[in-house]
């Protein structure tokens, strides 16, 4: 049974008020609330077990590293990689994905190769490669998207030739909640013997993930977006590939012998983790997982798609709305316009009515453009959120747009 009113006790924050009326937070695509176990667990390990880890002899350092190395092995268990060594500790998607395009582009990207992207993907699956593309005179290809918000497969497929280097797209999109096929588009770029990176900012908070049925080649995830802290994220890599791409940064932790003619790095996953880690949120993030794993994911992943697609039907009966890319595969995401409103006045007095939605582009520009708009109202769903709470939400909408 899926207690909704104890999960929500686990997160203060949702019994205050935002100008005297209840909080009804739908933000959760952009960073979920935190649990206090969490918080807890962070609290706990500053009062009592702060140290630098990897480094120390002494008692607490020894403490914070097992903690450490604990968070790292409930992440692989959580999407079940094969070992711990493929598993790098970021500061979230966004560094991630940076630190794969920097690496990858060092080690196999030249002048005249090719990047392939898709129409739908968050900036930071756009601009850290145009940036790399640039410097080595690459450049990127887009995967072409239908008016639905399906990627058109056979386009992809034609994307390949002899200069592609790596693909690199979204799990789920942030503005659209398409679940996009991933292992056939996996699959694809495997026949071409070129290597995929997987955003999985969208889908690692909402629904199991499997890396290895996957068999994709990195996938990031961020720990905010999914009850977590935030300044922590996970880079998963196949070991042959964190073998084979130089460092990222440099700096303690990540060598192995430093001397002025020359530096030889660490073993996997050190060699990508220079500097001090943020050890305390690698245990808030292990923490998150187990609480949401106390829940389980599929019972989260029913209770967010029975609370879609009743906002879907709700908002759909008010008339002149127009929701965009919910198709058959999607996931706790409703992204919408009401007639020639601005999508920044209806999120504006949403707001005035304690109703928290995001608007804009939502860091995709390319997908508006794509669409033809400048922005829309987004409602993102997690774990804690309500059935009341989508009705407060679509009569909040019928009532900005009776104001117009």
């Amino acid at each position: 049974m899926y207690d909704i009113q104890q999960i929500r006790a686990d997160f203060p924050i949702l019994s205050r008020q935002v100008y005297k009326r209840p909080l009804i937070y739908l933000d959760n695509g952009a960073t979920t609330q935190k649990p206090l176990c969490v918080l807890d667990a962070m609290r706990e390990e500053y009062l009592n077990v702060n140290a630098n880890v990897h480094r120390g002899v002494h008692y607490l350092s020894q403490q914070a590293t097992d903690l450490h190395e604990a968070a790292r092995e409930t992440v692989r268990q959580y999407i079940n990689a094969e070992k711990t060594e493929e598993i790098v500790f970021t500061r979230g998607t966004t560094e991630a994905i940076n630190l794969v395009a920097s690496s990858f582009c060092d080690a196999c990207v030249g002048e005249g190769d090719e990047i392939i992207v898709s129409a739908m993907e968050h900036h930071s699956n756009i601009v850290s490669w145009q940036l790399q593309a640039q410097k080595r005179g690459a450049r990127l290809r887009v995967i072409p998207m239908s008016d639905d918000g399906v990627l058109d497969l056979e386009a992809y497929r034609k994307l390949f030739n002899e200069h592609t280097r790596i693909v690199s797209v979204a799990h789920v999109s942030n503005v659209l909640g398409v679940i996009n096929p991933v292992e056939e588009i996996i699959k694809i770029a495997h026949e071409n013997n070129v290597p995929i990176m997987i955003d999985g900012a969208q889908s690692a908070p909402h629904f199991a993930v499997d890396v290895r049925k996957l068999d994709c080649d990195f996938f990031a995830f961020s720990g905010h977006k999914m009850y977590g802290p935030t300044g922590i994220g996970v880079l998963y890599g196949k070991e042959k590939w964190l073998d084979r791409l130089p460092p990222y940064q440099g700096g303690g932790e990540m060598i192995d012998k430093v001397s002025f003619e020359k530096t030889t790095f660490a073993e996997l996953p050190f060699k990508f983790e220079a500097g001090t880690p943020d050890y305390v949120a690698t245990h808030g993030l292990a923490t998150a997982i187990k609480y949401i794993n106390s829940i389980g994911l599929d019972n989260i992943r029913k209770h967010e798609q029975e609370l879609t697609d009743y906002c879907v039907s709700e908002l759909s009966a008010l008339g002149d709305v127009r929701i965009y890319g919910h198709a058959a595969e999607s996931d706790a995401v409703v992204s919408f316009n009401v007639g020639n409103i601005h999508h920044l006045d209806i999120g504006t007095l949403l707001d005035r009515l304690g109703i928290a939605v995001r608007t804009g582009h939502h860091c995709a520009q390319p997908l508006m453009d794509r669409l033809g708009i400048a922005g829309t109202v987004r409602a993102s769903f997690g774990l804690y959120n309500t059935r009341e709470e989508v009705d407060a939400f679509v009569a909040g909408v019928d009532r900005v747009r009776k104001m117009f």
